[in-house]
């Protein structure tokens, strides 16, 4: 298996302090690090940036939001970076949700399957090095009643560019099988996933003609390691308010797909639950509802031990890239709950 993990390029405080987390991330044989966008600071720039600053490290957009970027200048923006890295950038897209895309961007979250698959079809061509030519539902390139014909870029992609898609609706995990190269995942339950996420992913990946070996797995889980059972509790009550925000807080008030996802994996009941309380203000009683199960099976805090073997658990059940949250009060905490877990990582996947 392979080890990432992904920042917000503002995150610890301070654009220097995360630029020296990704630096000193590499140093400790992370193989890739995704920057996110969510509604934080932009994805390319921090990448340009830690292009300059690392050499091996493969980087990537965790994600960029299709719809607020043309499917060009999302091309753009991924064979300028991947020139410029020599080859080590990842295009991660993702549909977003309604909250973000209406409330923030202003552009209409309506159709968010066929425009995914467009942009893929659309970049696709870009990177490809031919003349731009597309009639689809979302998009069309040249823009039809006027006396454009199509173009091709004026700067060719030096080398591949694999394109990730952020999923958890049955519809979009069938689009991921079926034309991406990787899936971001999250809410994962490796118990749950062959019917909550592969069935689908597989049902995708034959539609395409595909096997799994054509589609790299990358789960992603908070990391922390707790030096007894007494410390481990404490975590796992630390944790359960970040998660009723997910379940309650997440997209818009019809619109949330993490809740949807646990739903899909034995928690309906209480994620209804959680999402009501949190909705009507109740941010504690909805905190509350979350059990240790919850936190438990989606993450990956533990004793070394319990870590391990989690790990192994996501191993067995498919994962390749296991996308790595270090927990930690400041960066050489993180770093360190970092490196201990990449060893781990590591130790499973050689005993595989």
């Amino acid at each position: 298996m392979r080890t990432a993990t992904t920042i917000e390029a503002s995150g610890l405080g301070s654009w220097t302090r995360q630029a020296d987390f990704v630096v000193e991330a590499e140093k400790l044989g992370l193989d890739i690090c995704w920057v996110a966008e969510a509604w934080g600071s932009d994805a390319p720039s921090a990448l340009g940036y830690y292009a300059a600053r690392t050499e091996r490290m493969l980087l990537g957009s965790g994600v960029m939001q299709v719809g607020t970027r043309s499917p060009v200048a999302l091309a753009q923006t991924a064979i300028t970076l991947s020139n410029l890295s020599q080859g080590r950038f990842l295009l991660g897209l993702g549909p977003s949700g309604p909250q973000v895309m209406e409330g923030l961007h202003g552009v209409p979250f309506a159709h968010p399957l066929a425009r995914v698959r467009e942009t893929v079809e659309i970049v696709r061509q870009v990177l490809n090095g031919g003349k731009i030519d597309h009639s689809g539902e979302e998009y069309r390139i040249p823009l039809p009643g006027g006396d454009a014909v199509p173009m091709r870029l004026s700067m060719r992609a030096e080398h591949p560019v694999p394109v990730h898609l952020a999923a958890l609706s049955p519809a979009m995990l069938k689009l991921t099988g079926e034309v991406a190269d990787g899936w971001l995942g999250t809410s994962f339950v490796p118990e749950g996933s062959a019917d909550a996420y592969f069935a689908h992913l597989d049902e995708g990946l034959a539609r395409g003609g595909r096997s799994r070996a054509d589609l790299d797995i990358c789960q992603g889980a908070e990391v922390a390691f707790a030096a007894d059972e007494e410390a481990l509790r404490a975590m796992v009550a630390g944790r359960k308010k970040e998660l009723a925000f997910s379940l309650g807080g997440m997209g818009s008030a019809s619109t949330n797909f993490y809740n949807r996802a646990y739903s899909r994996q034995g928690w309906a009941e209480v994620a209804a639950e959680v999402r009501q309380r949190w909705q009507a203000g109740d941010r504690e009683a909805a905190a509350a509802l979350v059990t240790d199960d919850m936190v438990l099976a989606t993450t990956l805090i533990g004793t070394e031990s319990m870590v391990r073997e989690r790990l192994r658990v996501w191993r067995d059940a498919g994962v390749d890239t296991v996308r790595l949250y270090p927990a930690g009060a400041d960066l050489d905490a993180r770093l360190d709950t970092l490196g201990r877990a990449i060893e781990l990582v590591h130790e499973v996947g050689e005993k595989s």
